[in-house]
């Protein structure tokens, strides 16, 4: 993947590395497109080789990523009864990602 910028004033096209944000006029190239790539004519094309080192992920890439699975993991408190909004279900149990919950309007008695 690869990422195209137009620079009008000097008539020149850049590819490089895919972009970490959106900007206006830039594309997202996949690499049969890069490599096909032309300009018009009198416009010129500067193509960027890819840092092998950045291609990977970081050590702030790996952190957030444990980060936000420790926060997910972590078990939420137990609510009390009348808190929250009201008619809303009610978080009875908590296994990973999963939640089960109970309805306040049910009849939880059976008989």
């Amino acid at each position: 993947m690869s990422t195209l910028t137009y620079v009008y004033a000097d008539s020149t096209c850049v590819l490089g590395p895919l972009a970490t944000y959106a900007e206006p006029h830039c594309y997202d190239l996949c690499a049969d497109h890069a490599e096909r790539l032309t300009a018009p004519n009198g416009w010129e094309v500067i193509r960027l080789a890819p840092d092998p080192a950045a291609a990977g992920p970081s050590s702030d890439d790996l952190e957030a990523l444990a980060n936000a699975v420790r926060e997910a993991a972590r078990p939420l408190p137990p609510r009390e009864p009348g808190h929250g909004t009201p008619g809303a279900p009610v978080e009875v149990a908590r296994r990973g990602h999963l939640r089960m919950l109970q309805d306040p309007g049910a009849n939880t008695s059976e008989g």
